[in-house]
């Protein structure tokens, strides 16, 4: 490709809605233009790269065996009334009407699509397993789109799904895909992590999360440096203290707190670890009726160490929690309590409730806590002595750095991270429901085990330039580059020498298949430079008519600071031994 042919369009500034450097960069260097809230336009230069991501997956499923389709984003929604996500689904989902008046979605996913196929293709055993797969435009309506490609509202997403006649053998077709998920993510040249996730209503323990590491990551990812834990922090198990609990060494005493209504605060005033108080916190779980009203509610209360933090997956998997949960209200806590919240705990309650304890408080002696009395707290708090043990002991709360690790090879680390991919084993949710049968070895009916497995395309190109960009712009990496090489004379407009060398450098790369841009555009070398360093193109040549009198070109990767002079031939030989395609 030849600069003057393609369409270059960067920006020396980035749009004030720009809050995130791969939203910056992209919108900088032309790849995307907004055309409306989340939704954008994938420029030349951008889609170079999402088709390269794509080809990357798209060889790596074709050699797991899986079975390319395209499904339509345009969904009736009777498929999503079978499974009653057309109700469910909150206003992400996007409805529309025909003509006819005729509900439709615009597809978020294809889990009730793909089952339709499913149970109209596949009769028999003999027929499975199957993994068909797509890479397909989704929607889904953000409340508030932001961060480009990061969260936007229409994005490219690949998605695929497994059918198997069995647990055992759909557990084969989740690991399949794991590991291919490992391939496809080596091979865009990231670094990132699989890590263990929670699993959801569904349950069971198949479920894994690809991040790409990157310190702007929402995710919190927790894993083992000296070992192959890794989990997020939804999922990472913080163990059971390794120690007993001490004897009652301090008398029970009432505090005055009269501003301090925080564990923060209270272990300031004290003078005191954070580690020796403990923070309450006051849920409901409700009954309800046929109508969604509510008939009874149960007021717990959890105890946390004042420096930790709870963990909202663990608690929705507590039992009386599975139906969901919510924060009490001020009423109830008034009512069970006799005190406004910050100033809350187990001792002096007015009405009894159930309390649940983290296992690390379960071992605590002497701690801090809420007097139930406003302006007050409790030292030396004990159990048995001052309170009963309480009705459960579970882990409920995040890890931290510094834990022990669960498969006890070791401590704790957390970095950040962005989800790309997800593995998920799903049963037979969707079969169940929209009966997805085939007929086993012994003729009988039997519903198909179904797995899922998404990477976000267009979140890859984000996620990728958020962990690889320096102040002049991004840097990709070779297998995901929109151009692998840009070759840049100086004055070729002017001089015969550099326009020949360029020429005949560019040609002897083109026809060895390497992916190369020629900037035959005569713009100034300081502006040239700079707009491929903001792109991104990890090998740039330089060609000048000074330095090829002395038979010398200047070639340099995007990550150095300096050029290496070398030869024509040799920056030649060096592009064609890494980047040529085999004949």
């Amino acid at each position: 490709m030849k600069a003057s042919k393609f369409l270059i369009s960067t920006f020396k500034e980035a749009p004030v809605d720009a809050e995130i450097v791969s939203h910056q960069l992209m919108m900088r260097a032309g790849m995307i233009k907004k055309l409306g809230a989340g939704i954008y336009n994938y420029m030349p230069m951008g889609l170079r790269i999402i088709r390269k991501v794509e080809q990357i997956i798209r060889s790596e499923m074709d050699q797991s065996h899986a079975i390319e389709i395209s499904m339509p984003v345009v969904q009736p929604a009777e498929l999503w009334q079978e499974t009653g996500r057309f109700q469910k689904m909150g206003p992400e989902l996007l409805r529309v009407k025909d003509r006819h008046d005729r509900d439709f979605v615009i597809q978020p996913t294809s889990e009730e699509v793909v089952t339709d196929i499913a149970r109209q293709e596949v009769k028999s055993y003999k027929q499975l397993p199957k993994n068909l797969y797509q890479i397909q435009t989704k929607f889904r309506d953000e409340r508030r789109p932001r961060f480009g490609l990061m969260r936007g509202r229409e994005f490219i997403m690949k998605d695929a799904y497994s059918f198997d006649k069995d647990a055992a053998s759909a557990k084969i077709s989740y690991e399949l895909m794991a590991q291919t998920y490992r391939r496809i993510f080596d091979r865009f040249g990231l670094k990132y992590r699989a890590v263990a996730a929670d699993s959801g209503a569904i349950g069971g323990d198949l479920s894994e999360e690809f991040q790409v590491i990157a310190a702007t990551g929402e995710d919190a990812i927790v894993y083992c440096p000296t070992s192959d834990y890794a989990a997020n922090m939804e999922k990472a198990q913080a163990l059971a203290p390794q120690v007993k609990r001490g004897n009652p060494l301090e008398d029970l005493k009432q505090i005055d707190t009269p501003t301090q209504s925080s564990c923060e605060a209270v272990a300031e005033l004290l003078s005191v670890s954070l580690k020796k108080t403990v923070k309450s916190l006051v849920l409901a779980t409700d009954t309800t009726d046929e109508h969604g009203a509510i008939k009874k509610s149960v007021i717990w209360l959890l105890l946390l160490r004042g420096d930790h933090e709870m963990n909202e997956v663990k608690v929705g998997k507590l039992p009386g929690f599975e139906n969901g949960y919510r924060f009490a209200t001020n009423d109830e806590i008034q009512k069970h309590f006799g005190c406004k919240a910050g100033f809350l705990g187990p001792l002096n309650l007015v009405q009894p409730l159930k309390i649940i304890a983290d296992a690390e408080v379960s071992v605590m002696s002497d701690w801090i806590c809420g007097a139930n009395r406003e302006g007050f707290h409790l030292s030396g708090v004990n159990w048995v002595r001052d309170l009963p043990e309480p009705d459960l002991v579970e882990d409920i709360r995040c890890v931290v750095a510094g834990d022990l690790s669960p498969d006890g090879a070791g401590t704790l680390s957390i970095e950040r991270g962005i989800e790309v991919g997800h593995v998920f084993y799903l049963g037979t949710k969707y079969s169940k429901a929209m009966n997805a049968t085939f007929l086993d070895e012994t003729g009988k009916p039997q519903f198909m085990e179904m797995g899922c497995y998404g990477i976000g395309v267009t979140r890859i190109v984000a996620a990728a330039i958020e962990q690889n960009h320096d102040e002049r712009g991004i840097i990709w990496p070779d297998s995901i580059a929109p151009f692998t090489v840009v070759l840049c004379p100086i004055g070729m407009e002017r001089s015969e020498l550099v326009a020949q060398a360029a020429n005949q450098m560019y040609k002897e790369l083109v026809d060895a298949g390497v992916d190369v841009i020629l900037d035959d555009r005569g713009e100034r070398p300081g502006v040239m430079f700079a707009e491929w360093e903001l792109i991104g193109v990890p090998h740039r040549v330089v060609l000048s008519d000074r330095g090829l009198k002395e038979n010398k070109v200047e070639y340099q990767h995007r990550t150095q600071a300096t050029a290496t002079e070398m030869t024509p031939a040799k920056a030649s030989e060096y592009l064609l031994s890494h980047f040529a395609l085999p004949h």
